[in-house]
């Protein structure tokens, strides 16, 4: 069976993190990106026909994912794309994920081999087996089919799309709502029948609806036009939706049964290559339940943190529950706690810095303090 698979970057703010940068292009865990899993999630169910649609601030994820080698797909018409539908407009007012499809028209109806259509969103990290979930689908016979996970409402966290199941069935759903524990929310990735998806699209748009969860999912299934699959994913799901949530679940890899059922679940999950030498750890440093990337020179104390490549941390430094992204320099003497450093941050001598963990500290990349 052929499948198509469409990536949204997100544009969705993180604060500073996401200033000049996609959701789908923003560091994690070490040595990835968020884009990393659903490039593997596809590439390793065998889907090789790809779209990513972003809308701005994408050249470095156009960097980062290059002519998709390190996935097995190739840059090039029929096969891995990308796609901007609002390259020429900086003042178009993005209004969904119906109007992004609408705009990327010519690229979904490339292809008459392609069959199904995987629709995954970049803010929410998995390593799943797309095989399981397109089975799912074509034995259930609904129109579309969506991703679910237990366990994340909680009647606070406000869910783009929450679904109620009794003996299988949907029997409600909500959108932009802070369901209550007994909703699944929806991982933000969809199976549909792709001529079924471009069909909907045209129509739903001329009737100026634009939103997928609020106008094709829950206007079609209140209507009794669309019938709606749930498929339960019973792995880790991380819901990277805000800074406090990046933060947590990005400490949370520290834990080791999550980070292998992150990185190695279903499947290995590939990035970019970018051999360094092996970390140095210093005589006289001391590092305690850490999750280090390679080329970092550690001297100072870091304790329950994850670093990236390159990540320096100077005699003396003490740095503790904070996530420090690739080339950061991190002076003697120097305090850290509860903070996120982006990428080429410079933290001088003596410097401190004490965020909480609701609120961590952000220091833009590049900058000096």
């Amino acid at each position: 069976m052929n499948v198509m698979g469409i990536i949204f970057t997100n544009d969705a703010s993180l604060g500073e993190l996401t200033d000049k940068r996609t959701m789908a292009s923003l560091p994690f865990g070490g040595r990835y990106r968020q884009v990393d899993f659903a490039l593997s999630n596809l590439s390793c169910a065998g889907v090789r026909h790809v779209g990513v649609i972003s809308r701005h601030n994408y050249q470095s994820l156009m960097n980062h994912i290059g002519d998709g080698e390190e996935w097995g797909l190739e840059l090039e018409e029929g096969g891995l794309e990308f796609l901007t539908p609002y390259a020429m407009s900086v003042t178009h007012t993005y209004r969904g994920k119906l109007e992004s499809l609408a705009h990327a028209m010519d690229f979904l109806e490339y292809g008459a081999d392609d069959e199904l259509v995987v629709m995954i969103d970049s803010a929410v990290l998995s390593n799943i087996d797309l095989n399981k979930v397109l089975a799912a689908h074509v034995q259930s016979g609904k129109d579309i089919t969506v991703v679910t996970k237990a366990g994340v409402c909680n009647g606070e966290k406000i869910i783009d799309l929450a679904l109620k199941l009794e003996n299988g069935e949907v029997t409600d759903m909500v959108v932009d709502y802070a369901a209550g524990e007994d909703y699944l929310a929806s991982m933000d990735m969809f199976v549909l029948n792709k001529k079924w998806m471009i069909q909907q699209v045209k129509e739903v748009i001329a009737r100026d609806k634009f939103h997928m969860d609020r106008d094709l999912v829950l206007g079609g299934w209140q209507r009794g036009k669309v019938s709606v699959n749930v498929y339960q994913f019973e792995g880790v799901a991380l819901f990277n939706e805000s800074v406090e949530e990046y933060y947590y679940n990005s400490l949370a890899l520290i834990n080791k049964d999550i980070r292998h059922d992150v990185f190695h679940g279903a499947h290995p999950i590939y990035t970019k290559v970018r051999d360094r030498v092996p970390t140095y750890y210093g005589e006289g440093c001391d590092i305690e339940n850490c999750l280090a990337a390679d080329g970092c020179m550690l001297e100072g104390q870091v304790k329950n943190s994850v670093l990236f490549r390159q990540v320096t941390v100077n005699k003396g430094a003490e740095v503790e529950d904070c996530v420090i992204m690739n080339d950061a320099v991190i002076g003697e003497g120097s305090e850290l706690k509860y903070v996120i450093l982006d990428k080429n941050v410079t933290v001088t001598p003596g410097a401190k810095l004490i965020g909480t963990k609701k609120n961590p500290i952000i220091v833009k990349r590049g900058e000096t303090v």
